[in-house]
C-alpha cells in the first residue's frame, strides 16, 4: 500500500517563488517537488508556477507515520480550513491545541488529519476514493489548486492528500485506511465522547462479525478530546480478504450509534 511515510507540507506558492527557492526553504529538492506534484509535460511546466498554486512537499525527517501539515494563509479561518479537509472545526482546534479559534495567525502550520498517497500505475481518483473510503469531492477539495490535478487523469508518482476517517467528534489515526488488520493491531485516535467511552466493531466484506462490539477508554471525556489506544481483538477469522473497522459512540438516551467512523481494511 503506497501510503507515503513522513511529514508533508501543503505550500501555497507566493509571488517570486521558484522551485529552487521553495526547495531550499523547505529542505527538500527540486526533483522531489517535480515528481510529487507532476510538474512535467504534458501535465504542466515546472518553470510556470503561479501564485496561489499549492504544492505538496515532503519535509526532512524519518517519521514513519504519514501526515500532512497546512500553512495558514492570510484570510483563512479555522472553519474554512476544517471544511476543506473534511474535519469539524472543533476537531481541528483540538488537534492543534488552538484555544482562540478567531485568532488564527498567517503562516502557522496546522496538522490537518490527513496522509499522503502516492499514485500508482492504473489508479484513478474514483478508484482511490473508493479504496480509502472518501468521496471524490472530499479528495478533490483536499487537493484544491494542485497544479496538473484533474478529476479524469492522475499520473503515477504524484502524491495526493487524503483525509483521515473522522466524524464530528472522532478521528482515527491508526489503522490507516486500506492497510492490513490483524489481532493485536493498535486502534488509535482522538474522541470527544460521553464518559470517555469509544466503541469499535470489525466486519468482513460479507457482513460477518470478525470482532464484536468492544469499548475503549479515552484519556478524557467530553467536552475534551481525549486520546484512545487499544489493541484490537478478533472473535473469529474473516471470511473475506477485506472489510471495515467501525468506531463510534452510543447515545446515553437510547443506545443508538452516533459519530460513526468507518475505516476500510485488508485482513492479513
Amino acid at each position: 500500500m503506497p501510503i507515503s511515510s513522513g511529514t508533508h507540507l501543503l505550500y501555497t506558492v507566493r509571488p517570486g517563488d521558484s522551485l529552487f527557492t521553495i526547495a531550499g526553504q523547505l529542505g527538500t529538492n527540486v526533483q522531489s517537488l517535480v515528481q510529487i506534484n507532476s510538474l512535467y509535460p504534458p501535465v504542466t511546466e515546472p518553470d510556470r508556477l503561479l501564485p496561489g498554486q499549492v504544492l505538496l512537499a515532503r519535509l526532512p525527517g524519518m517519521a514513519e507515520q504519514s501526515s500532512v501539515l497546512y500553512q495558514v494563509q492570510p484570510g483563512d479561518t479555522l472553519y474554512r480550513i476544517a471544511e476543506r479537509f473534511s474535519l469539524s472545526a472543533d476537531m481541528l482546534a483540538a488537534l492543534n491545541q488552538i484555544q482562540q479559534p478567531d485568532l488564527l495567525q498567517a503562516a502557522r502550520l496546522l496538522y490537518i488529519g490527513a496522509y499522503a498517497y502516492e499514485v500508482q500505475q492504473g489508479d484513478s481518483l474514483y478508484e482511490i476514493s473508493r479504496r480509502f473510503g472518501v468521496t471524490m469531492s472530499e479528495l478533490i477539495r483536499a487537493n484544491l489548486n494542485r497544479p496538473g490535478l484533474s478529476p479524469d487523469v492522475v499520473y503515477p508518482g504524484v502524491r495526493l492528500v487524503v483525509p483521515l476517517p473522522s466524524s464530528t467528534n472522532i478521528i482515527v489515526f491508526q489503522p490507516m485506511p486500506g492497510t492490513r488488520l490483524a489481532p493485536g493491531t493498535h486502534l488509535t485516535g482522538r474522541a470527544r465522547v460521553f464518559e470517555a467511552t469509544v466503541n469499535y466493531q470489525i466486519r468482513d466484506a460479507l457482513g460477518r462479525i470478525v470482532a464484536r462490539e468492544r469499548a475503549a477508554t479515552a484519556s478524557q471525556g467530553a467536552p475534551a478530546f481525549g486520546h484512545f489506544d487499544v489493541q484490537l481483538q478478533f472473535d473469529q477469522a474473516p471470511s473475506a480478504p477485506t472489510g471495515s473497522l467501525t468506531v463510534y459512540t452510543r447515545s446515553a438516551n437510547d443506545g443508538s450509534i452516533q459519530d460513526l467512523v468507518e475505516v476500510p481494511v485488508v485482513f492479513s
